[in-house]
């Protein structure tokens, strides 16, 4: 208890930090690569700074004009959707008027007396405004500690060998963070492929329907999909609502959920368990907890870096003995931890 309550109240400078080295494990590959052929680990640095960084700005133009139109006009699709949805609320009212009438005759008649206070709350655009210098401060620190990451080379490689009292322990830890490099590169690396070609999929599918804004259902399927699950029901959930106040037919309105749905089905059932390999099968029930958990403690923010720590623990849970029913645990159903990498069972054979 007292471990996660310290992870809550450290959130602002945790989640930075534990982003930007997990980045810097993703791109250590190719800051060695780099490296290799006579590119200074600087240079390098530099490159995937500015690159995550036009991404970022890019991704926040995209959606933010979209974005600061629905919110202004908030009100007015509230009322599309209860109109498209009045049947529905209809049947919703009269449950709720019942329930009032059960509560007035319970605790008597009431005093018009009293005069009921309402507190307004901030509104949409007064919270997003507090919000920003916080998000722009954990972005700056992410960045410019995973600059510094990246521009150290393997100073932290070589630091961690000194300190190994044997040499069995060596080779352990820099078999473990080769290991923890080389899945979460290729996990990341075959998650973004997949999500961009998602987010195509998603904006020509919206396009051919008629949706507004397409590239903006896009971008947000190629983001939304780093989150399994979750990802998937929001971007269902926003589109579904995005084409009740689009169109007039409720049920050709649904077609917009639908079609979503039907294209983060067919990756995820498909197409990610082709790409991603076998190596990564991981427990599914603990896959969703583990996002649960991060995104109840972190936010957003959490929930996108839930599956790396899992994959990170993963990986030295195949290579540290005493952590190896661990590592059976999160192994999918019909794998197991053979030797410090995961074998299939007779069963999954």
């Amino acid at each position: 208890m007292l471990l996660v309550g310290s992870l809550a109240y450290a959130r602002v400078f945790l989640l930075p930090v534990v982003l930007s080295f997990l980045l810097t494990l993703v791109f250590t590959p190719v800051r060695r690569f780099l490296a290799q052929r006579g590119v200074p680990s600087v240079v390098t640095a530099v490159l995937v700074v500015t690159t995550v960084l036009v991404l970022l700005v890019a991704g926040m133009v995209l959606l933010a004009e979209p974005v600061r139109g629905w919110i202004a006009d908030a009100p007015e699709i509230g009322r599309k959707v209860e109109a498209q949805l009045q049947g529905v609320m209809a049947s919703a009212q009269q449950m709720l008027e019942a329930t009032d009438q059960v509560d007035a005759i319970a605790s008597g008649e009431s005093d018009d007396s009293v005069q009921e206070v309402v507190v307004r709350q901030p509104g949409m655009v007064a919270n997003l405004a507090a919000m920003a210098p916080g998000v722009l401060a954990e972005i700056g620190l992410t960045l410019v500690l995973l600059l510094l990451l990246l521009s150290s080379g393997d100073m932290f490689y070589e630091k961690l060998v000194h300190v190994m009292p044997t040499f069995e322990d060596k080779r352990r830890a820099i078999r473990i963070a080769r290991d923890i490099e080389s899945k979460l590169s290729r996990y990341l690396f075959a998650i973004t492929m997949i999500n961009s070609g998602l987010g195509v999929a998603i904006g020509s599918a919206m396009w051919l329907i008629g949706m507004p804004n397409p590239l903006m259902f896009g971008v947000m399927g190629f983001v939304f999909n780093y989150v399994p699950f979750v990802g998937a029901f929001a971007g269902v959930a926003i589109a579904t609502l995005v084409g009740l106040v689009s169109f007039e037919e409720p049920g050709y309105a649904l077609l917009a959920g639908a079609t979503y749905l039907a294209l983060t089905s067919a990756e995820a059932q498909l197409v990610t368990p082709y790409f991603v390999g076998r190596r990564l099968k991981m427990n599914t029930v603990v896959v969703f907890l583990s996002i649960a958990f991060w995104g109840w403690l972190w936010s957003i923010m959490g929930m996108l870096v839930a599956v790396p720590l899992l994959v990170t623990i993963s990986a030295f849970s195949e290579h540290i003995g005493g952590l190896r029913p661990l590592g059976e645990f999160l192994a999918a159903r019909g794998w197991q931890v053979v030797d410090g990498s995961r074998a299939a069972t007779d069963e999954e054979s």
